[in-house]
């Protein structure tokens, strides 16, 4: 207590700032911006972002429940409790104080972006310091609530990361781009390896292959090429194809979303529930982009652009097959886990999982087929997930 009421002595502008910074949404909220803008600064293939934010909030997510366990069987009273004249700028949490939910999280995801980013360890460690230093100038934890948090969350951080290293995502692919009429072309396919890495909630990459696409030369494919030929484009739809081409439609969408009905939901302030949020969402994203993968590198589709090299595009193809879209896997898994944790808002974010997977082709760069497969392979998969959501216990949660 001691220590605690000479740093509390100690808050000044700077302090405060520090307090408020790391106070905002619930324990993710902060480290979600953090990934957000460490990917965008340093970009990792697709695939390997959603990694990272899979095993990241799964890391907070599991922290939060083995912290909840040790709030409640020691019981610790906030330090205010104990010493009514300890002056803090923060409501106490709900929960007792031991450990710091904060520091568990920052615990956590400063290992798991430490260890995607080597290089970049030691800020991660400062920036999980400075978020335990925040709760203790706010005088809301002990001194030992922080240590305890920042050491739970590294401890629960170091098993995600024995497993992760064992998800075949180090794996060398050592297959061949296959050739031929219909084929997709090119020499440098974006992570085929992909297709094989251990998903989280699918039991392989495999499980939920979606059926073989049209041939190259059916009347099918004639007609949605036709499709793609005579689109008009507009200011509209070339501001929203753009918009889910660009890194924040393709990422920082999504998790902004979840976190803005977190707050307005008041969930921010039940940790446990929002790391859930926030867990599941990634779990997804990265099972539906393994489950794509494994079917784009199956049928190896060629694009519309290698098929009709006359087509006009609003920008380039990314680099691997065109069968199924990635937009209408990843954006359909993506809102459908939205929708159940926040149900009233599912005609609105099934929207804009239609807006992402149409808007490829208003771009020109896929197949209707692409999208319609897309979809219902992102459908799939979040089934999957929100059935292993709904067996998790968190029924009973408060």
């Amino acid at each position: 207590m001691r220590e605690l009421r000479a740093l509390v002595a100690q808050r000044d502008a700077e302090a405060l700032s520090q307090i408020v910074y790391w106070d905002a949404g619930s324990p993710n909220y902060r480290w979600v911006e953090i990934a957000l803008q460490q990917t965008q600064s340093k970009p990792l293939s697709f695939p390997r972002a959603v990694r990272l934010f899979a095993l990241m909030n799964v890391a907070i997510y599991d922290g939060m429940v083995a912290a909840w366990d040790a709030k409640y069987a020691y019981n610790r009273k906030h330090p205010s409790e104990m010493d009514p004249r300890l002056v803090t700028v923060l409501p106490n949490a709900a929960s007792p104080s031991y450990p710091s939910e904060h520091a568990v999280a920052a615990g956590a995801a400063a290992a798991i972006l430490a260890y995607i980013y080597p290089d970049d360890a030691e800020r991660f460690a400062a920036l999980a310091e400075e978020a335990g230093q925040s709760r203790l100038l706010a005088g809301v934890h002990y001194p030992s609530d922080v240590e305890a948090g920042l050491e739970l969350g590294r401890a629960v951080a170091a098993k995600v990361i024995e497993q992760a290293k064992a998800d075949g995502s180090d794996a060398q692919w050592t297959g061949t781009v296959p050739t031929g009429p219909g084929r997709w072309i090119g020499d440098n396919p974006h992570e085929p390896g992909a297709a094989t890495w251990r998903p989280w909630v699918l039991s392989s990459g495999d499980q939920l292959r979606v059926d073989p696409p049209p041939a190259y030369d059916s009347a099918q494919i004639q007609t949605e090429l036709e499709e793609l030929r005579t689109y008009t484009r507009t200011l509209p739809s070339n501001t929203k194809a753009l918009f889910w081409q660009s890194f924040d439609g393709i990422n920082t969408f999504w998790f902004d979303w979840a976190s803005r009905r977190l707050f307005e939901q008041k969930l921010d302030a039940n940790p446990p529930r929002a790391a859930r949020a926030y867990a599941l969402l990634s779990v997804a994203q990265e099972d539906a982009v393994i489950a794509c993968w494994d079917s784009k590198y199956a049928y190896w589709m060629i694009r519309p652009s290698q098929l009709d090299p006359t087509l006009t595009l609003l920008f380039p193809p990314p680099p691997h097959p065109s069968y199924p879209a990635a937009h209408g896997c990843n954006s359909t898994a993506k809102a459908d886990v939205l929708a159940y944790l926040f149900p009233s808002d599912a005609q609105a974010i099934a929207a804009y999982a239609e807006e992402a997977g149409l808007s490829r082709i208003w771009a020109g760069i896929h197949y209707r087929s692409d999208i319609e497969a897309g979809t219902v392979l992102g459908h799939a998969v979040a089934n999957l997930v929100i059935a292993r959501a709904r067996e998790d216990g968190s029924q009973t949660m408060p």
